[in-house]
Formats: C-alpha cells, sequence, structure tokens
C-alpha cells in the first residue's frame, strides 16, 4: 500500500517526547487558507500562559510569497486568530487558533471570504440561521490512487459500501474514527460520519451551527482531517469527482434553516426560500466550488445522485434534485431544507453566505450586492 514515508517512522519514540512536561508555557498553531482556497497552512508559537480567550491570542504574521499569496517583494501577510480549538495532537493546555488573512494593508486577502460571510450573517442574525454541511472526501495513497483499491484494476461495482461494513466493503476506518474523536476533543461541532457509495469515500457532518460557526468549524475539521490522515501517511482528497466514470462524486450537502422555518408553519417559509433560490441558480453555482463552477460541472451531471448543474430543481425525498426537503418536513410541515448542490471543495463561507443574501436578506440577479 502506497503510504508515506514519514507515517513508517517509530511513533513510540514519538510518545516519549510528547510525554515531556512544558511547564506554564503553551503551543499554539495558527491555522489558516491559503491562495487557492482551498489549501490549508499552519505554523506555531510558544505562549507564557494558556490563553483562556482569542484576546489572549496575538496576531502574528507569515511569508505570504509562499503560500500563493502575495510577492516576494512585499510578502508580510497578518493572522489574525478568530475561533480556538483544543489542540488534539499534543494536547492540554495547547491550542489551535483558525486565523483570517490580512494583506499589508490591513484588507482581506482574496481568499479571505469569512469577512463578507460575517457582514451577511450579522445582517441575517435575528433570523437565527442554522446550517448543518456534509463533507463527503476520498482516502488516496501517496500515488494519488483511492486507498484500498486494486493497484490494477478497480473494485467491484458500488453497491455494498454505502454505510458497509467487512474488509471488502471499507477501507480506512482508522483515520475516519481518530478524526471523528480530534475533532470531539478540539471541540469541533461534529454531528456524525459514515462510509459513502464509493469505496473509499467516506462523509462527516459538522452542525447544527448557528452563523458564523459553520464556516470555522468546518474548515478546522477540514485541517484536522489532513493531519489525521499525515500520521497515517494517506491523503484526503476533497475533489469533487476524484475518479473519472461510473463512480459517485464528492458534494458537501448543506442544511440550512431559519427560526421561522423550524417553528409551526414553517414549510411555507422554506418553500419560499427555494422559489427564491430557483431565481438565482446561477449565483449559487458560482459560489458553490472555488472555481466558480468549473469543478462542480465535472460532479453535477444528473447522475449518480446529482442533479444537473444547468438547471434547478427540487423535490421531497429526491436526491437528484438541486434542492431535498426531507420527507420528516414534509410530514411535520416545519424544519429545514438540504442544497445538494456544493461541491466537497466548496469554501462554506461562500457557500453560507449566497443562502443567506438569497434566502433572508432577499438579494437577487447574479451579482452580490456588497
Amino acid at each position: 500500500m502506497s503510504v508515506s514515508e514519514s507515517s513508517l517512522l517509530n511513533k513510540g519514540v514519538r510518545d516519549q517526547y510528547m510525554k515531556l512536561p512544558q511547564g506554564d508555557r503553551v503551543q499554539v498553531t495558527y491555522v489558516w487558507i491559503d491562495g487557492t482556497g482551498e489549501g490549508l497552512r499552519c505554523k506555531t508559537r510558544t505562549l507564557d500562559s494558556e490563553p483562556k480567550c482569542l484576546e489572549d491570542i496575538p496576531e502574528w504574521n507569515f511569508d505570504g510569497s509562499s503560500t500563493y499569496q502575495a510577492e516576494g517583494s512585499n510578502s508580510d501577510m497578518y493572522l489574525i486568530p478568530v475561533c480556538m480549538f483544543r489542540d488534539p495532537f499534543i494536547l492540554d493546555p495547547n491550542k489551535l487558533v483558525l486565523c483570517e488573512v490580512l494583506k499589508y494593508n490591513r484588507k482581506p486577502a482574496e481568499t479571505n471570504l469569512r469577512m463578507r460571510c460575517k457582514q451577511a450573517m450579522d445582517l441575517a442574525a435575528d433570523s437565527h440561521p442554522w446550517f448543518g454541511m456534509e463533507q463527503e472526501y476520498t482516502l488516496l495513497g501517496i500515488n494519488k490512487h483511492p486507498y484500498g483499491w486494486p493497484q490494477n484494476g478497480f473494485p467491484g461495482p458500488q453497491g455494498p459500501y454505502y454505510c458497509g461494513v467487512g474488509a471488502d466493503k471499507v477501507y480506512g476506518r482508522d483515520v475516519v474514527e481518530s478524526h471523528y474523536k480530534a475533532c470531539m476533543y478540539a471541540g469541533v461541532k461534529i454531528a456524525g460520519s459514515n462510509a459513502e457509495v464509493m469505496p473509499s469515500q467516506w462523509e462527516f457532518q459538522v452542525g447544527p451551527s448557528e452563523g458564523m460557526d459553520m464556516g470555522d468549524h468546518l474548515w478546522m475539521a477540514r485541517f484536522l482531517l489532513h493531519r489525521v490522515c499525515e500520521d497515517f501517511g494517506v491523503v484526503a482528497t476533497l475533489d469533487p469527482k476524484p475518479i473519472p466514470g461510473n463512480w459517485n462524486g464528492a458534494g458537501c450537502h448543506t442544511n440550512f434553516s431559519t427560526e421561522a422555518m423550524r417553528n409551526k408553519g414553517g414549510l411555507q417559509h422554506i418553500e419560499e426560500a427555494i422559489e427564491r433560490l430557483s431565481k438565482r441558480h446561477a449565483f449559487h453555482i458560482k459560489a458553490y466550488d472555488p472555481k466558480g463552477g468549473a469543478d462542480n460541472s465535472r460532479r453535477l451531471t444528473g447522475f449518480h445522485s446529482t442533479s444537473s448543474i444547468h438547471d434547478f430543481s427540487a423535490g421531497v425525498a429526491n436526491r437528484g434534485a438541486s434542492i431535498r426537503i426531507p420527507r420528516q418536513v414534509g410530514q411535520d410541515g416545519c424544519g429545514y431544507f438540504e442544497d445538494r448542490r456544493p461541491s466537497a471543495n466548496c469554501d462554506p463561507y461562500a457557500v453560507t453566505e449566497a443562502i443567506i443574501r438569497t434566502c433572508i436578506l432577499n438579494e437577487t440577479g447574479d451579482q452580490d450586492a456588497a
């Protein structure tokens, strides 16, 4: 099996160092989104005492010319802490902190979509928007071949793998269970996990989260996933169609509700929101993957439990529609809806902002109002 060289190092030796006392000082690892809009970076510094809140963590900087975010002649970028978590790799009292990236002039970097998202969330706060995002991903070996697949062929057709059990149906459960525990220790609002339709493909869910928590917690969950995979020597890809042909792609289905939708009679508000979404399909497709729809076009074909990228559709319990209303919601007359269009590699800040602007702020057209 193709795994990284570093994963083969003797972890027992590492454990001896991890047990050493560190006094009152702590390690804080700063995590940020790089210039690709998909990649994550991190670096660590020592603080003299355990931070109890964000205000205890100082701003920092990094070389943006090495992360596709600046030119070498003016490369310093600012890291602004926005959300703090416990560190599941070196344990308490050490911390992970998710950061926004600002340019030299203190304006947000091009891939810092959090600031715009927060503006929309603040305007919609009275509606108490809740999100739950279902992050699909695929495990690969270092050679980019799906983990557990035959080296010179393909596994059997899809069917036995979804929520499967057994060594011939499930590949990489150790990674998945380790990631789940790491998220829980860190304080990420992870809600569940399951094996997906394509072998070596998995899903975890984050939420329900209100407002900005959705994007912050999903990005940290992704960081933890990549970091856990590093220990096991494998790779997690969020590519929306990692294997061409008759195999399922990978999405990030997004569940959404407002307080009015969750209360009695909420189905009317759900239907009104879907009507607004139907008139803004192109705007949402552009926001739902980092390449403005190009990545998603490989996945949203109308096959393999997807809708066509060219058409908007909605239906109860229909996994081939753009928007699915769960059957239970139809029976109860209130609850939430699921937008099945976002790609696995979407930026959750962009997705949640787009939904807020269309469904709550009643913006129209294909251009941002902000």
